[in-house]
C-alpha cells in the first residue's frame, strides 16, 4: 500500500506540474501601454538561441501572439500593447517546460491623457493616431544620442522637450566616431569587445535596457522614435553579419521594443551604401519585421543614392534622402504619385556651418525645404549640423544651435489648425505651390519669389459661385500671421477659376518666405470644419 501511495502522490505531483500556473504580472495597464509578464526560466546553455518563447493574448474578439525573449540571468519578459480597454487574457507557449502554460489576465484602463495610441497611415498620404488624433510630422534627426555620456542625453531630453519635433531619428547600433572623439559608447549590443570581438549569439539586454528607457521618455515627451535598425558606417562588425545573425537581430529587438506605441521602425539609414546586403536581403528582412511585430508599427527604409522600392507590400511610408526635391514644391509632390504612400523627407541636409556640403543650409534654407514639402503634400526632418560642445546635435544631441527650430515650431501649429486630414496639391500640373482640401482650405507658399500682391483665385474643384472666404498672410519666418480685411466672396472666372466678386487683391511685402491661408466660412461665420476620417473606420 505506501508503494501504490507513493505512486499516486508522485502521479498527482507530475500532473500538477503540467498544468497551467498563473503568472505574477501587473493586473492593469492603460490601453496601448505596456504589460509585462516576466517569468523565471533555465540560463543554462545559451538561452538567446536554444529557448523559444511567446504568449497568446486575447480578449475575446482580438487574439494575438506576441514574442517573448531572453532579458539575462534566468529572466524571461513577454511585452504586450493592448489595443483595446477591458479584460484581456493570456497564456504562454515556449519549448521549455518552466515558461509553458502561464496563465493570467489584466485589465486594460482607457488611456491617459497624452496617449493616442501609434501612429498609422491615414488619408493615403499622412498619418494620424490610432485613437483617431491628427499627426503632423515634424521630424528631426539625433543619430547616436544614446551613446553619449548620461548627463548629455538627459540635456538632449530637456532640448526635446522645448522644441517641436515630434518624431526623432535614431541608430540602434554605434556609429564609428565617438562622442568629442574621446567618449567610447559606455555599452554594446552583444556580448564580447570592440571592435570585433562579438559573440553574435548572445546581446547584451543591458544594453537594450538602456535603449527602452529613452525610447519611454520619449513617449512620455509625446516624441516618436523612429529606430534604425542597420547603418553602413563600418568599424564594429555590425554591419557585415551574416543572415542568421540578422535574422536573430531582428527577432530580438522587435520582442523588446514593439509594445512601445511610439515605435517607427527604419530598416536601415543609407541602405546602399551597405555593401554587404543586396536587394533581395533588405526585402527579406523587411518582412520579417513586419511578421514578427503583432502590432503593424510604421516601417520605412531610408537611401543613400539609389532610391529603394517603396512600392513593396512591408514599406508603409517612404523615408528620402533627397535635399533638391523640396527646393520646389513642384518637386517634392512627384513622389507621392509613384508610391501613393505617405512621403517623408528625412534627410534634406542640415541647417549648419560644416566643411561637408550637406551640412551648410542656412536657417531659412531649412524652414524653405519644410514648407515646400508641406504644400506638396509631404513631410520634412530636420538637422542640426554646428558645433556645440566640439559635436553636433544631428550626431550627439544636446543642444541645438540654428535658427529653423521656432520656425518649424510655427508651423507645426500651423498644421495643427488645418483640416485634420492633411493637405494636398489642388491643382499640382498648374499650381504646385498651393495645397488644402477643395472649397474649404488653401495654404499657398511663394518660397524665394517676392510678390507684393496676390490675386485671390481659387482652382475650380468644389468651388461655386457665392462661397465666403477669409484670407491671411503668413510670414514664415517671423512667424506672423497676418488676418486680411474683409470676406471674398467667390465668382466663376473661366472654366477652371474662380475669384473674387470684386476683384480684391491681397497685398503681400514683397520678401521671400510669405504664404497665405484661404478658409471658407460658414454660416455661423466661423472657418468650416473638416473630420478625420480613418481608413478602415
Amino acid at each position: 500500500m505506501k508503494a501504490i501511495r507513493s505512486s499516486l502522490l508522485c502521479l498527482v505531483a507530475v500532473l500538477l506540474g503540467a498544468l497551467p500556473v498563473r503568472a505574477e504580472a501587473p493586473v492593469s495597464v492603460e490601453k496601448w501601454g505596456v504589460f509585462e509578464l516576466t517569468l523565471k526560466g533555465p540560463d543554462e546553455g545559451n538561452p538567446f538561441v536554444d529557448v523559444r518563447l511567446s504568449a497568446v493574448f486575447t480578449n475575446g474578439a482580438t487574439t494575438l501572439e506576441v514574442p517573448g525573449f531572453y532579458d539575462g540571468d534566468g529572466v524571461y519578459k513577454v511585452r504586450f500593447m493592448p489595443g483595446a480597454v477591458g479584460e484581456w487574457r493570456y497564456e504562454t507557449k515556449s519549448n521549455r517546460w518552466p515558461l509553458t502554460g502561464k496563465i493570467g489576465s489584466f485589465t486594460a484602463t482607457p488611456p491617459a491623457k497624452g496617449n493616442h495610441g501609434p501612429v498609422r497611415v491615414a488619408n493615403t498620404f499622412h498619418f494620424a493616431y490610432a485613437d483617431g488624433t491628427p499627426f503632423k510630422q515634424i521630424g528631426t534627426t539625433i543619430y547616436n544620442w544614446t551613446d553619449t555620456p548620461e548627463e548629455v542625453q538627459e540635456q538632449t531630453l530637456r532640448t526635446l522637450a522645448a522644441a517641436p519635433f515630434n518624431k526623432a531619428r535614431m541608430l540602434l547600433t554605434p556609429q564609428p566616431n565617438p562622442f568629442q572623439g574621446k567618449f567610447a559608447p559606455p555599452r554594446w549590443p552583444f556580448a564580447g569587445t570592440p571592435p570585433h570581438g562579438w559573440d553574435y549569439t548572445r546581446f547584451n539586454p543591458e544594453y537594450f535596457r538602456h535603449y527602452e528607457q529613452r525610447l519611454a521618455q520619449l513617449r512620455d515627451l509625446g516624441i516618436e522614435a523612429d529606430v534604425i535598425l542597420f547603418n553602413p558606417y563600418g568599424k564594429w562588425g555590425f554591419e557585415t553579419m551574416d543572415a542568421a545573425s540578422n535574422e536573430r537581430f531582428v527577432r530580438y529587438v522587435v520582442a523588446r521594443f514593439s509594445a512601445y506605441r511610439n515605435l517607427w521602425w527604419s530598416l536601415a539609414n543609407e541602405y546602399d551604401f551597405l555593401r554587404t546586403k543586396t536587394e533581395p536581403e533588405w526585402d527579406r528582412l523587411g518582412a520579417l519585421v513586419q511578421a514578427c511585430d503583432p502590432y503593424g508599427h510604421l516601417r520605412s527604409i531610408h537611401n543613400g543614392t539609389l532610391l529603394y522600392d517603396n512600392n513593396k507590400p512591408w514599406v508603409t511610408h517612404a523615408s528620402i534622402q533627397n535635399g533638391a526635391a523640396v527646393e520646389e514644391p513642384g518637386r517634392a509632390e512627384m513622389y507621392r504619385g509613384v508610391w501613393r504612400k505617405p512621403v517623408v523627407y528625412d534627410e534634406v541636409k542640415y541647417e549648419g556651418q560644416s566643411p561637408y556640403r550637406w551640412g551648410q543650409l542656412s536657417g531659412e534654407e531649412m524652414v524653405h525645404r519644410f514648407w515646400c514639402g508641406t504644400v506638396a503634400g509631404t513631410y520634412v526632418g530636420h538637422g542640426d549640423y554646428f558645433l556645440v560642445n566640439e559635436d553636433t546635435w544631428t550626431s550627439f544631441g544636446g543642444t541645438l544651435k540654428g535658427q529653423s527650430a521656432p520656425r518649424l515650431a510655427f508651423l507645426r501649429r500651423v498644421l495643427e489648425d488645418g483640416p485634420p486630414q492633411g493637405i494636398d496639391p489642388i491643382d499640382k500640373w498648374q499650381d504646385p505651390n498651393t495645397a488644402g482640401v477643395p472649397a474649404t482650405y488653401y495654404l499657398t507658399y511663394f518660397g524665394r519669389a517676392q510678390p507684393t500682391e496676390w490675386e485671390f483665385k481659387l482652382f475650380r474643384n468644389g468651388v461655386v459661385d457665392g462661397q465666403r472666404y477669409r484670407v491671411e498672410v503668413i510670414d514664415t519666418w517671423a512667424m506672423t500671421i497676418t488676418p486680411v480685411a474683409g470676406e471674398f466672396v467667390t465668382k466663376k472666372l473661366d472654366a477652371y477659376h474662380f475669384v473674387d466678386a470684386q476683384g480684391r487683391k491681397v497685398p503681400l511685402p514683397g520678401k521671400p518666405g510669405m504664404a497665405v491661408r484661404v478658409r471658407r466660412i460658414g454660416a455661423d461665420g466661423q472657418p468650416v470644419k473638416l473630420e478625420l476620417l480613418l481608413e478602415g473606420s
